[in-house]
This record gives C-alpha cells, sequence and structure tokens, in this order.
C-alpha cells in the first residue's frame, strides 16, 4: 500500500498527514480549505479538489474531521470517496458515535470498501509528535494492510474490537471519563484552595496519592496552574463528544446521570461565549463560583 489519501486538515489531521508524507507514502489530501490542502504540497502530497478525487487516486482514504455529518457527507455524499474507482480501505480518526460509524460501514461495504473506525487519544500535541493512541475495530485484516500507515503518527495502536462503531465506543468513554474527571477535580482543588491551601501544594500531594489522574497531573498541574488553558482541544469538540456519548448511553439503556450533570458544565461554558477556546477553560464557571481560582503562588 502506497498511495494514502487523507482528508480533512485541522489541528490534528494536519499533523498526522505530514507524518505520513515523511514516512515515504505518497500523500493525497483534501480539505475544505484550499489553503490546508496546498500547504502540503511542499512536502509532496497532491491537493485534490473533493472527496471523490481522493478515492480516485488513493488505495486506502483516512479521515478526520470534526462533526458526524461532515463524516457522512465526505464518506457517502455527491461527491463522496464512495463514488472513487480506486480506494478499498476507509478508516475514520474523527469522533463520530458508533452509530454513524455503522451506517457508514454498511453503505461503503455496498461499494467494496472495507472500514475501519479508528479514533484517537493524545490531541494535537500527540498528533505533532507523532504518539497518538488509536482505537481500531473492525476487520483484522484491513487493520494489518493500515497499521504501517497507522504507525507513522500513532504509538499506541490496538485492535480493540472487530464490529463497526466499537472503536468510536471506546473513544466516547475515553472522553467522558477525561470530561467528568476534570470537573470533579477541578471542584476539589479548589475546595483546599478555598480552605487557605496553596494550590501547588494541592496538586503535589494528589499527584502523589490514589487520587492522581492525566487530568490532575497533566491539565491541572502543568497548564491550568500557570493559567495556560492549550491542551489543543476545542471545548465545542468536547460538548459534541459528551454529547454523542450521552446520546449513545441512552439508546443502549445504560443511565450516566453524573455523566449528565458534568456535561452541562461544558454546555454553559461553550454558551457563554467561550467556543473556539480550548475545553479547560471549563473551570471559569467553577472559579467564579468558588470565589478562588488555580493558580500558581506568587510567594
Amino acid at each position: 500500500m502506497q498511495d494514502i489519501g487523507f482528508i480533512g486538515l485541522g489541528m490534528m489531521g494536519a499533523h498526522m498527514a505530514r507524518h505520513i508524507a515523511n514516512a515515504g507514502f505518497r500523500l493525497h489530501v483534501f480539505d475544505a480549505n484550499d489553503d490546508a490542502a496546498k500547504s502540503l504540497s511542499a512536502i509532496g502530497a497532491f491537493a485534490h479538489s473533493s472527496p471523490r478525487s481522493v478515492s480516485d487516486a488513493s488505495e486506502a482514504v483516512l479521515v478526520c474531521l470534526p462533526t458526524p455529518e461532515i463524516v457522512e457527507q465526505v464518506a457517502l455524499g455527491t461527491d463522496g470517496l464512495i463514488h472513487g474507482r480506486r480506494a478499498k480501505l476507509y478508516a475514520d480518526h474523527s469522533t463520530t458515535g458508533p452509530t454513524v460509524a455503522r451506517k457508514v460501514a454498511d453503505q461503503l461495504a455496498k461499494a467494496g470498501i472495507k472500514s475501519l473506525d479508528a479514533p484517537l487519544a493524545g490531541g494535537s500535541r500527540g498528533a505533532e509528535a507523532g504518539t497518538l493512541s488509536v482505537m481500531v475495530s473492525g476487520a483484522e485484516e484491513a487493520f494489518s494492510s493500515v497499521l504501517p500507515v497507522f504507525q507513522s503518527f500513532g504509538r499506541n495502536i490496538k485492535l480493540v474490537g472487530r464490529e463497526a462503531g466499537q472503536g468510536q465506543a471506546l473513544k466516547l468513554v475515553n472522553n467522558m471519563i477525561v470530561g467528568a474527571n476534570l470537573v470533579v477535580a477541578v471542584e476539589a482543588v479548589l475546595l483546599g484552595v478555598k480552605f487557605g491551601l496553596e494550590a501547588e501544594t494541592v496538586l503535589q500531594m494528589l499527584n502523589a496519592s490514589t487520587a492522581r489522574s492525566f487530568v490532575t497531573e497533566d491539565l491541572i498541574e502543568k497548564r491550568i496552574l500557570d493559567r495556560n488553558f492549550d491542551f489543543g482541544f476545542r471545548l465545542e469538540l468536547m460538548c459534541k463528544d459528551l454529547r454523542l456519548c450521552l446520546a449513545e448511553a441512552e439508546a443502549a439503556g445504560v443511565p450516566m446521570p453524573v455523566s449528565a450533570l458534568a456535561r452541562s458544565f461544558y454546555d454553559i461554558a461553550n454558551e457563554n461565549g467561550m467556543t473556539g477556546r480550548d475545553m479547560t477553560v471549563v473551570i471559569d464557571e467553577l472559579e467564579r463560583a468558588a470565589g478562588v481560582i488555580i493558580a500558581r503562588s506568587t510567594n
């Protein structure tokens, strides 16, 4: 497999596409923003005018897109990759939820195209570093054939299931845990600060104790404590992922009342004009309510 298509050159996709090209694959790209696609020509990528054109030129097409609606349009639309003449493998790195993953896989199968859902964890920093986690579901043969491509931008890559949508389910589980954990951890740290403890002292002890997590060690201690809201995942995308998780949970008959409450804080932040900012700004309303902030001591 040498000719690889990539559609969606945003904060994650642009870095991933560069890694693919730098690994020696012939790269064919499309993005709704023409400049994003043309910028990759400097490293030898071929810019195309539509998903269908990318599919005409590629053996496998990878997509990394912001919403399920865009994924469906790119895959199945009038000028979608389903109508291409060459591609026989499709891998979706977006977060769409299992329902959309199954729908797209079913339609592509009718056109002779095998599908993998392969959502990511690690954020834009992981994409830039080439250290993403990739949660893949689908046929093992399809996974094996595209694994060298995934290895160009991923470090922890696992076939987590054989059914369409299982990778998407795991991604929603991951993001819900991160989202809810951030809200709970921030509330707890704010309580410590309210009692007169220095925020860095609270975090040092939490991260040496059983309460430590990625949220306390990375998001809060390494970023929020210094008032750096730069994890690299936009607030509105987290809102979308939490909404998808709760919708899929409801359809599956799994109550998630605590998760639903955590989601509400992201929605409030989004509705309060923080769209476009990093997801970590969700702490703003929590800090305002507590009357203290999480910040490094100036003493």
